[in-house]
């Protein structure tokens, strides 16, 4: 992290935790490729096989249901596109939430252009989806299922375990994929245990670098490569495996697993955040508290965050208007849950690490207070 530096976009992105860099650049220096059958090639798998274990002991399942990808955005499209045509004989209807992440309303839009049709099940003004609006769309040409665990701009966890038994008791040849990128080691529970046949994760949320992904595909489903070449990854996943960023994934995986009071402690200074945002911005609304420990959601109403962002980013201080994903286009979330107008302009995400501290926070405070005092508002 950079001297001075006060970050809080911890859900755009996270440093690379030194026990990931330490493994990287000791794999960089073994070349071998793990598809090779001499000695250097053979433990280049070997190591791979180690590292898959560790990263399917904390998903919760078995390492032959667990494929390494290039990041949480390819595990999306690769299990929603193979997905439905897995299930085309059952129709082309996809049933989804208006808050997901990019990688899978653009998926959806997409296939919409196929001729699929999709339906988006609205938020409450809270953010929340019930597993009654899900079963209510289901339909006998439902093929798929898709729905995030953590919302990346409201820290909201909306009710996938639940979901997952209603639709599969309403019909259990409907595939269910969940988006679990935010909820991946930052939410109690396995991922895998949550039922899902289809569950996409990324290395950078939590500490290895960019550039490495998975997906979870329950045994019994069978999906289609989206990548195809030499066959790697059980012939699902083509081409020559990144073992360095495989190595940092494990390792990222293996230090957050060896500190069990990490959840405690992001939750706790969120919370005391909020707390002295809401005491020193009397304007400062809380759309969303946030129910995972590492997101919440706020608002000045009357302010422009896309201005408050930039001011805040001249000072070191680091927040976000949104998801990084949408590159200053205004939040599909917010909107989605109908908020006011001036409660959309003003809205910021914070999201914040275990390692976040108080005078960070106290930081941001004074940051954000002196951008308020120094900004004209402009109500709608």
């Amino acid at each position: 992290m950079e001297q001075n530096l006060i970050y809080f976009d911890y859900a755009a992105t996270t440093p690379v935790r030194p026990e990931a860099a330490d493994a990287l650049a000791e794999a960089l220096r073994r070349f071998g490729n793990p598809s090779s059958r001499y000695a250097c090639g053979r433990e280049a798998a070997r190591r791979v096989k180690e590292d898959r274990e560790s990263v399917a002991q904390a998903m919760g399942c078995a390492p032959a249901e667990l494929y390494f990808t290039s990041c949480g955005t390819e595990s999306d499209n690769w299990a929603i596109r193979r997905g439905v045509e897995v299930n085309h004989r059952k129709g082309k209807h996809i049933v989804t939430t208006a808050v997901e992440h990019a990688a899978v309303l653009e998926t959806c839009k997409d296939l919409e252009r196929q001729g699929y049709e999709v339906t988006y099940l609205k938020p409450d003004r809270a953010g929340r989806v019930t597993v009654g609006q899900l079963t209510a769309a289901l339909r006998p040409d439902t093929a798929l299922v898709s729905m995030m665990l953590v919302n990346n701009e409201t820290g909201v966890i909306l009710p996938v375990g639940e979901c997952v038994k209603a639709v599969k008791a309403c019909d259990p040849a409907i595939l269910f994929h969940c988006d679990g990128v935010q909820g991946f080691l930052k939410t109690p529970d396995p991922l895998a245990r949550l039922g899902a046949d289809l569950v996409a994760i990324s290395g950078h949320k939590i500490g290895a670098p960019k550039g490495i992904g998975a997906l979870y595909i329950k045994k019994g489903v069978r999906l289609r490569p989206l990548l195809t070449g030499g066959g790697q990854e059980e012939g699902l996943r083509s081409g020559t495996e990144a073992t360095a960023q495989i190595a940092a994934f494990a390792a990222a995986v293996r230090a957050n697993a060896a500190d069990p009071g990490r959840l405690e402690r992001a939750a706790a200074i969120k919370e005391y955040t909020l707390t002295r945002l809401k005491a020193a911005l009397p304007g400062l609304e809380v759309i969303s508290a946030g129910d995972a420990p590492h997101i919440c959601a706020v608002t000045l109403p009357g302010y422009k965050s896309e201005v408050v962002v930039r001011v805040l980013g001249d000072q070191g201080v680091c927040v976000a208007s949104g998801s990084a994903c949408h590159r200053g286009k205004p939040s599909h979330v917010f909107a989605a849950m109908s908020l006011p107008k001036p409660w959309l302009d003003g809205a910021l995400r914070l999201s914040f690490s275990p390692d976040s501290t108080r005078e960070e926070a106290d930081g941001l405070v004074r940051a954000l207070k002196g951008a308020a005092d120094s900004l004209f508002t402009t109500l709608s």
